[in-house]
């Protein structure tokens, strides 16, 4: 047996009572780790995602809509692919209870709802997505950090007790409860603290992200850290938790924008 290497191509032949028989002829194609197929082929989008709620990347969420409404926060909208109309929510979204309340917080015009069939792509300024099912549960979360949930959760935006709350930027939450899918955003990847009766959990406003729907925070005022690091400062203000529950932060202090 004889074998020949031409170029990007081969071929193999058999020797046979002194004559040469070729039994095939093949093209190789090499293809460069860094041409655009290559680059295609290592983006491009999983198909045998189903799910409703889908991480197509860490820091970017499909939603699978099969004739289905969903909130997303207005803007997050990245591509999509199919036929799904958008609708931004209204400042009486949600009940009067809410109006004043949105009117402060500047939370009235934040969520965009998204109807229709295909394949919708949101994301936040490159944070990192995580996807939560909630199963007749509720949770809170910095208005700022929540992507998207079903049209089935019910939303409530939260005050703390606080005034004091205003000065560290992390007077409103949004209280989400039922039973759906709900995805939060984190800066960076998030650490989940415990909090007992015995061990209660202190965090800065602007790295706390979510915690268990339960807990009723309280904004603390630390004399010690006024004096020591300047009225500047928004550390000089803690949440505190107490009971039985969890708390999320980010390894990021963020600050929070009031959109009109």
């Amino acid at each position: 047996m004889l074998g020949f290497l031409f170029g990007n191509s081969w071929t193999i032949n058999l020797v046979k009572s002194g004559k040469i028989l070729s039994l095939g002829y093949q093209k190789i194609k090499i293809m460069s780790k860094f041409s655009i197929e290559a680059f295609v082929n290592e983006t491009k989008e999983n198909p045998q995602e189903k799910d409703y709620f889908e991480l197509e990347k860490p820091e970017l969420l499909e939603i699978n809509l099969n004739n289905q409404a969903v909130w997303t926060k207005a803007g997050s909208m990245v591509g999509y692919v199919g036929k799904i109309n958008f609708e931004r929510q209204g400042m009486l979204s949600g009940g009067l209870g809410n109006l004043l309340k949105k009117a402060i917080s500047g939370e009235g015009t934040k969520l965009m709802k998204a109807e229709g069939s295909g394949r919708l792509y949101v994301a936040d300024n490159g944070k990192k997505v995580r996807i939560l099912h909630l199963n007749n549960e509720s949770i809170c979360v910095n208005g700022n950090d929540v992507l998207a949930h079903d049209q089935s959760i019910k939303s409530d935006i939260k005050m703390l007790k606080s005034i004091a709350g205003v000065m560290a930027g992390g007077l409103f939450q949004v209280k989400l409860g039922g039973t759906g899918h709900i995805a939060i955003t984190t800066h960076g990847h998030p650490l989940t603290l415990l909090v007992t009766p015995e061990n209660p959990v202190f965090t800065d406003p602007n790295a706390t992200v979510a915690w268990s729907g339960n807990l009723t925070p309280e904004l603390k005022t630390n004399v010690s850290l006024k004096s020591l690091i300047g009225r500047g400062s928004g550390e000089e203000f803690q949440m505190k938790f107490s009971g039985n529950g969890w708390v999320l932060i980010q390894p990021y202090e963020e600050v929070y924008v009031v959109t009109k």
